[in-house]
């Protein structure tokens, strides 16, 4: 574990080091480069470490998961259980996630807080290895990462037992409403300590009357906490418009894919069916992309978030399932290819590039339907939008260089796999 070195004090900001946090969890924030806490991180992590019930509102982006996973870390370290008190199948910290991604995104930043105490984190979630995360629940687990449904599953099967945990995480308690979880989180907390004898952290992106019921129902005299509200869109980002028509959309993507300099390119639209036969058209002109949708099977979507993390697929053509869940380094452009309905989701979408201080780009294909939702992304983002007519010979539709794989090939490995790698972005020539 290396020595910690605190930043330097700056006004206006919160050090890790300015809290109750154990050596090893400060380690951490130091390797993985955290000098100063977020807005909600400053809010949140003070009563955490006390101990309080906690409702906070606070979007993707903000900094909301290491404000939870460090409190709770340094919890089970300052009260370490002996072996013998604990039981295979238990844990002392559950975070219960709406989605497989959000899971696996959580999972992975316990494990960098957590990189130096030793601890056995799990994350556990319905479409993969149901054999092999049984298996791993035989031990005890310091915090465990799921989603309610395979949370559920496991413990009526009797494979994982709730009722010693110390600490529940209820992250993105609104979509959790919107995606009809809550009755299956209503049995899992039956299962846990009762309220007061365990503490309870709720994350929602809204405190609107139905959450707010939720939190009183869940949590004991909670501390309430809000961030600053995520449709300021950061300066990092160089948004641009464009006024095309529907059928100039194709021409004019592939027009930016063989021009553009990116590392990585996630494009936007609303429709998964649409999306799917614009990743066939795609690779029809040489353009190798990946799709991502939720009806693409787990372990493939997996793979290919992997694929896209490593650089091996430079090119993403996703719906908005993946908005709250890709947290991927290095997206350098944004594309929507459809404007979203909700407003909330272009600063979602656009919020993948221009992270860790880095500049992005994002592109949005104004077109007749889109033109529609325009004035709602305006409001709620608080900017007035200029649209750009692109030139006559950006929309023009190249040659083809390759036959569309057939409606419904799925095991034809049409994108990404065998990518050229080509830094510029544009269609490669081949046999296949």
């Amino acid at each position: 574990m290396p020595a910690y070195v605190p930043p330097p004090v700056e006004e206006g900001k919160l050090r890790f080091c300015d809290l109750e946090l154990t050596p090893e969890v400060l380690a951490a924030t130091q390797t993985l480069e955290f000098r100063y806490c977020t807005g909600i991180q400053e809010k949140c992590l003070p009563a955490a470490l006390s101990g309080s019930d906690l409702a906070a509102k606070a979007q993707t982006g903000t900094g909301k998961t290491a404000a939870f996973l460090a409190s709770t870390i340094s919890r089970l370290q300052k009260k370490p259980l002996p072996e013998e008190q604990r039981k295979p199948g238990s844990c002392r910290v559950l975070v219960l996630a709406p989605t497989r991604e959000l899971a696996i995104q959580i999972h992975q930043d316990a494990e960098g807080l957590a990189q130096y105490t030793g601890l056995n984190n799990l994350v556990i979630f319905g479409g993969m290895d149901h054999k092999g995360q049984r298996e791993a629940l035989r031990y005890p687990v310091d915090i465990l990462i799921g989603t309610p449904g395979r949370i559920l599953d496991y413990s009526r099967s009797g494979h994982l037992d709730l009722s010693r945990t110390e600490v529940l995480v209820i992250d993105e308690a609104d979509r959790m409403l919107d995606m009809g979880f809550i009755p299956d989180v209503r049995r899992i907390i039956s299962q846990l300590p009762p309220t007061g004898k365990r503490q309870t952290m709720l994350f929602s992106a809204t405190l609107e009357p139905a959450i707010l019921r939720l939190a009183d129902s869940w949590l004991k005299n909670p501390i309430f906490v809000e961030s600053e509200p995520e449709h300021v869109i950061t300066d990092l980002i160089d948004q641009k418009f464009y006024a095309v028509l529907s059928e100039q959309k194709l021409p004019f993507l592939l027009y930016l894919i063989r021009t553009l300099t990116f590392e990585r390119m996630l494009i936007f639209g609303n429709m998964k069916h649409h999306n799917r036969d614009l990743v066939r058209q795609l690779y029809s002109y040489g353009v190798d992309a990946e799709l991502l949708s939720g009806d693409v099977p787990q372990e493939k979507r997996l793979k290919v978030l992997e694929r896209f993390r490593s650089g091996q697929i430079r090119i993403l053509v996703a719906t908005d399932v993946a908005a709250r869940g890709i947290h991927v380094d290095g997206i350098t452009h944004v594309v929507n290819y459809d404007l979203p309905e909700q407003p909330d989701d272009y600063v979602h979408r656009i919020g993948r590039t221009g992270r860790a201080g880095e500049h992005g780009v994002s592109i949005s294909f104004v077109c007749e339907m889109g033109a529609f939702f325009l004035p709602a992304i305006e409001k709620y983002a608080g900017m007035e939008v200029h649209t750009v007519q692109p030139e006559p010979e950006m929309m023009i539709l190249p040659e083809r260089v390759r036959r569309a794989p057939e409606s419904g090939d799925e095991d034809r490995p049409f994108s990404g796999s065998r990518s050229s790698g080509r830094r510029g972005g544009g269609p490669r020539r081949g046999r296949r």
